[in-house]
């Protein structure tokens, strides 16, 4: 395998070290190759929010496999989850499932584009949709301008149709909209970042982009692959009660097997084949391991609704950090919602991935290398969100902040 991994950000090479292999994890804990114990923050970035090997999960999933792993033909499970999807996230008016986040944002962008007959996209530098061709671009020189491939195998002119501007900068998108004009197709955003640490979206930033979709007549599509079910019940738009049209989802819903999904309102839905000229499809999507999963997931958080509870965990477990840092007079800045949170080796919140830029980077490795030395195991980059489980009660909380005291002496 390339670099020994498969996903770029196992490898560690954001952190100077080596790949941990894991062969087991229970609620907050993973043990690695060798035995070693680890109190986890990743969570598989996002779907273990009510910890890893959760029983109510693996008995669905035992369930479902007697009953055969994939038919590649419609079951009552995909309308089962697509239905808790929609009771939460109603500006889901209609759905599909796909096979991961990825698909997701690759099926909302076909779909503005064959909606509305328009080319153009913007993004935000920073915000990360997946590997998909038109996403995978990056901000060229200037404030707002052509996008540039952020990785070779992307046609330079493909990625000239996407414009990436800095997060939370309203005056930078509004230039881009009126440079685009009429061929603007949509406006992708993460509404809370976490793929450039854990940065939330400014209110007025977003209800900015509403406002320019609407004026634009182009689609504004919440990427929530990561937020979704993990910050709220209803996602990051319920908390900004600000509607999107097209909604990805990813993570949470799969319950830790691979899936996503993506929908919005049911006028722009209808264009996706059979029913419409749209073509998007298949085969494991809709797998009812998946489904079973995520189902038995959904249920458990719905009923359990733990945003509230997660937030106070996070929030305790940062501000020992914060003390601790301060008192050595390293900056050290933090912020959560729900089940994510972040923190930056800086004196302030940074607000777009320039910012994150200029935080201090040889101290995030320091850090993260003396916290995994004690057993902690935080995302091994700085530009990655950081999660937490309702299974990290307060002993765990506890553990974690004797660790990160023997850790941060290490400094």
């Amino acid at each position: 395998m390339p670099g020994g991994v498969n996903s770029p950000v196992r490898a560690f090479k954001n952190v100077d070290g080596k790949p941990i292999f894991f062969k087991s994890a229970k609620g907050p804990i993973l043990i690695d190759e060798d035995d070693n114990q680890y109190i986890d923050f990743i969570g598989s970035w996002g779907p273990m929010i009510l910890g890893h090997s959760n029983p109510v999960v693996l008995n669905a999933i035992r369930a479902q496999l007697e009953l055969g792993t994939s038919y590649g033909a419609p079951t009552s499970l995909e309308s089962i989850l697509a239905s808790l999807i929609k009771s939460q996230v109603p500006t889901m008016e209609k759905l599909r499932m796909v096979n991961s986040g990825t698909e997701a944002t690759m099926s909302c962008i076909r779909l503005a584009r064959g909606y509305t007959g328009k080319d153009k996209i913007i993004k935000f530098t920073g915000c990360y949709h997946g590997h998909v061709d038109s996403l995978l671009v990056k901000a060229g020189s200037g404030v707002s301008t052509f996008g540039l491939p952020d990785s070779p195998g992307i046609p330079s002119k493909l990625a000239a149709l996407t414009y990436s501007c800095p997060y939370n900068d309203i005056e930078a998108v509004s230039e881009v909209v009126n440079e685009i004009g009429d061929d603007l197709a949509a406006i992708i955003v993460e509404p809370i970042a976490g793929n450039m640490g854990f940065i939330p979206g400014e209110h007025k930033f977003l209800s900015t982009l509403r406002e320019l979709c609407n004026k634009s007549e182009s689609l504004l599509i919440f990427d929530e692959v990561m937020s979704g079910f993990r910050v709220a019940l209803g996602g990051a738009q319920s908390i900004y009660s600000i509607k999107p049209d097209l909604t990805a989802l990813g993570k949470v819903i799969g319950g830790g097997l691979p899936v996503g999904s993506f929908g919005g309102k049911q006028s722009i839905m209808d264009q996706l084949a059979p029913i419409g000229p749209i073509y998007q499809a298949g085969t494991l999507s809709g797998n009812p391991l998946a489904m079973s999963a995520g189902v038995a997931l959904l249920e458990a958080v719905i009923n359990l609704n733990p945003f509230d509870e997660l937030q106070i965990a996070s929030s305790e477990i940062m501000l020992h950090i914060k003390n601790l840092m301060n008192e050595k007079g390293i900056p050290f800045s933090t912020s959560s919602i729900g089940g994510m949170f972040g923190f930056f080796l800086s004196e302030n919140l940074p607000r777009n991935f320039e910012d994150v830029l200029e935080t201090d980077d040889e101290m995030f490795k320091n850090f993260f290398n003396a916290a995994l030395n004690q057993g902690i195991y935080f995302a091994p980059s700085r530009f990655e969100a950081g999660f937490i489980s309702s299974t990290h009660d307060q002993d765990i909380i506890d553990q974690t902040k004797y660790k990160i005291e023997k850790a941060i002496k290490e400094l």
